[in-house]
């Protein structure tokens, strides 16, 4: 059994010190460094630099703590196409301050990362955390969509109508909690109609990726083409999907526990709503 962190265990000592009603986050990514395209081609991915630490830095300023999980405990890896000012407003000290801070917390080094695996969180108990968030990359659209450990998680915190923030891609992990989650997406990737009935989700507003910003975007996978667009997938699982008026622009759809933001333009926005439950959840001395 892996411990939990001493990085991760200094980071909650720091946020109580600092700050007597601090927040557990917890941060779910995917293990995966790959999307499986259509045709057996293989896009080179991970998770998108702004949608993890945008979210995570203002999170860490306001002196909540922050536990970093991947389904299995691998280190994440990072797509280096969004290392690129154009994901902080052009602002390059911005840029370099969050990927300062990624490097300082050691992620998605192998031999040094503080993430754990979702059995191991499950161990620690659902309960000692206050929030979830899943980043985007299209890495989720391999493993979290998929994941039984992931699905579990989500189930409890709707359960609990504890906040479950997702962005961009992220969203797409929200398809863990079908009982026959890889039946369903088997389903779309052979072109046809899925049904997912009794989906815990199912009418709930929410955003993703549109499959027009997946058009738009599509040059990035060289060539390839994806096996199904994620806001196809969760309309179909039974969503109700709320998209941007123009493409990249920011939207954050809030319903009951679900935040959801649309693209990586929208990570600052679902960051500002995760401060704004866990500082009422505070409050309410829950």
């Amino acid at each position: 059994m892996r411990p939990l962190s001493t990085l991760t265990l200094a980071m909650s000592i720091t946020a109580a010190t600092f700050n007597a009603q601090a927040g557990n986050v917890l941060v779910v990514l995917s293990d995966s460094d790959h999307l499986d395209l259509k045709d057996g081609k293989v896009f080179s991915t991970g998770f998108y630099l702004n949608e993890l630490m945008q979210p995570v830095k203002q999170l860490l300023d306001a002196g909540h703590s922050v536990t970093f999980a991947t389904p299995q405990g691998k280190a994440p890896t990072l797509d280096r196409s969004s290392t690129d000012k154009m994901y902080f407003n052009n602002d390059v000290a911005a840029l370099q301050a969050h990927q300062a801070l990624l490097d300082q917390l050691k992620i998605t080094s192998p031999g040094e990362s503080p993430v754990i695996s979702l059995a191991r969180v499950e161990q620690i108990g659902y309960e000692h955390f206050d929030a979830l968030y899943v980043p985007g990359g299209h890495a989720p659209m391999q493993d979290l969509l998929h994941s039984p450990e992931l699905g579990r998680l989500l189930s409890n915190f709707h359960q609990n109508n504890k906040t479950t923030a997702l962005v961009c891609h992220g969203p797409i992990a929200l398809l863990s909690t079908l009982p026959q989650a890889q039946d369903f997406t088997r389903q779309l990737a052979s072109g046809g109609k899925a049904s997912a009935p009794g989906w815990i989700y199912a009418g709930y507003q929410f955003t993703v990726i549109s499959n027009q910003e997946e058009e738009l975007a599509k040059g990035l996978l060289g060539g390839g083409a994806m096996r199904f667009y994620p806001q196809t997938a969760l309309e179909q699982a039974g969503g109700l999907y709320r998209s941007n008026r123009s493409p990249w622009s920011e939207n954050v759809v809030i319903d009951r526990e679900l935040v959801t933001g649309q693209n990586p333009g929208s990570a600052q926005g679902v960051a500002k709503v995760l401060l704004e439950r866990l500082q009422e959840r505070a409050g309410k001395g829950a």
